[in-house]
């Protein structure tokens, strides 16, 4: 008779437990297994972007990844930007290939923070690196009910961020928002992305980057998706870049 009162204390102490009293890495690291999921996927890529007067440009292209480690993107239209393609292999290795420069130019760390040919994703943040091998995560004292909200601080200074505030939808593990913050502390971008499931798979359909100080959006969105395609690493090679008649 004496334990049960214990027991009884024990119980109503973890059914009223916060959701987020889990380790908050792992919550990434799960983030980032449902983003990865697929073995492979190829889609076709409507890119949008938005000036501060509204004028919009639309871009198009492939992009082919493997795994979390393998990614190649290519444009194909507009004809004067089809052919440039980056490429991202492990180990935080990445490469783009100027058609008009005939050759593929390794991207440094310094060149990683700049913009993606015109577009408000940094080609950091076309890496497709896992998050949880860059960042560690913390939960933040505000929380809400449907998500988690991170704290993610960079492991190395590997990163043009200081950090990131990342709300991960707590039902299906995918990101929902993420606010960038450059290295003096200044929140300048976010990423608001709208998922949804295809087969047995969640994907972003679409992703809207923010640059606050320009006042300047780029929208993404994936069509013609397919999963599981049966892709190896040969399809990821420097020379493989340069091949714009692949598909």
């Amino acid at each position: 008779m004496i334990f049960k009162p214990f027991i009884a204390f024990c119980l109503f102490v973890t059914l009223m437990s916060p959701a987020y009293a889990q380790d908050p890495q792992e919550v990434l690291i799960k983030m980032d297994a449902v983003m990865s999921a697929p073995s492979d996927w190829i889609a076709t890529v409507e890119m949008t972007t938005t000036n501060r007067k509204g004028v919009e440009k639309t871009h198009e292209a492939r992009l082919k990844q493997l795994g979390s480690g393998y990614r190649l993107y290519r444009y194909t239209q507009p004809e004067n930007k089809a052919g440039i393609a980056s490429l991202s292999l492990p180990d935080g290795n990445m490469w783009l290939y100027m058609p008009s420069f005939g050759k593929a130019i390794k991207i440094s760390l310094l060149s990683k923070s700049q913009a993606f040919t015109g577009t408000d994703f940094s080609h950091e943040d076309m890496s497709g690196i896992p998050y949880s091998e860059r960042y560690t995560a913390d939960f933040e004292n505000s929380q809400n009910e449907g998500e988690y909200l991170l704290n993610l601080l960079p492991k190395s200074n590997n990163t043009s961020y200081s950090r990131i505030l990342l709300s991960v939808n707590k039902k299906n593990g995918y990101p929902v928002q993420m606010a960038f913050y450059d290295k003096n502390g200044v929140y300048f971008k976010k990423a608001v992305y709208t998922y949804t499931r295809q087969g047995k798979y969640w994907f972003a359909k679409e992703v809207t980057m923010t640059d606050l100080t320009k006042d300047h959006s780029t929208k993404v969105i994936m069509k013609e998706i397919t999963f599981d395609t049966g892709l190896s690493k040969d399809e990821f090679t420097v020379e493989m870049m340069k091949n714009s008649s692949e598909h």
